[in-house]
């Protein structure tokens, strides 16, 4: 498992974390069962406290991206990937909500806004 973080960011190190674990187990690197590096490790080779970990790994607990044994350690949790796909539709319907708001009060009809939406997303 490879994870890098940066003091250069206006990003906290705990988040960088937790986005970085996050990513890993839903592009499939990081595998359901697989064991994590003990917070202990994990900070040592990254060179940052203890408690920034610790951190990390309790958010990442409570998305339900990885389980905690007593005595044993962390690992990827099984159901992690629908807690993920959730958590990113709920940001998208944010997203949408807004945009949706502003089309109106901007006179921008429905089929403009998916025309949009489409060449946006059809884009890269």
């Amino acid at each position: 498992m490879e994870i890098v973080v940066s003091n250069k960011t206006s990003r906290p190190l705990y988040e960088q974390i937790v986005a970085q674990i996050k990513s890993q187990i839903m592009n499939g690197t990081l595998k359901a069962g697989e064991m994590l590096p003990s917070i202990r490790s994990l900070a040592r080779s990254l060179q940052i406290s203890i408690l920034t970990v610790q951190k990390a790994y309790d958010i990442l607990q409570e998305d339900g991206f990885i389980e905690t044994t007593a005595g044993k350690g962390c690992y990827v949790s099984a159901r992690n990937q629908d807690f993920y796909l959730e958590e990113q539709q709920k940001k998208i319907e944010e997203h949408f909500n807004e945009a949706i708001e502003t089309a109106r009060t901007s006179g921008i009809s429905l089929e403009k806004l998916i025309d949009l939406l489409t060449l946006l997303y059809e884009e890269e």
